[in-house]
C-alpha cells in the first residue's frame, strides 16, 4: 500500500475518532454515529490495502518463478 493511501487511511481514522468523540460529548447520536462509520471507513480502506499489497506480492512471486523457469530453459538449450 502507498504511504498515501495509509496517511488518507489515518486521516479518516482520525477524523471518525474526532466526531464520535464529539457526539459523545454532545450527545449528539448522529454526529457519533458518523464518526463510527468514518472509522469503520479507515479500517475497511487499510484492509484493502492490505489485500492490494498481498496480491502485488503474488504477482511478483509468480513473474519471478516464471523468470527461474524460463533460465534454466535457456541454459539447457544452450
Amino acid at each position: 500500500m502507498s504511504i498515501e493511501d495509509r496517511i488518507k487511511a489515518a486521516a479518516t481514522d482520525a477524523e471518525g475518532k474526532l466526531k464520535a468523540a464529539a457526539g459523545d460529548l454532545t450527545g449528539d447520536n448522529q454526529l457519533k454515529a458518523e464518526g463510527e462509520a468514518k472509522q469503520i471507513q479507515a479500517k475497511t480502506m487499510n484492509a484493502a490495502a492490505d489485500l492490494k499489497d498481498k496480491a502485488k506480492n503474488l504477482i511478483d512471486g509468480a513473474k519471478n518463478a516464471a523468470n527461474d523457469v524460463l533460465d534454466g530453459v535457456k541454459k539447457k538449450l544452450d
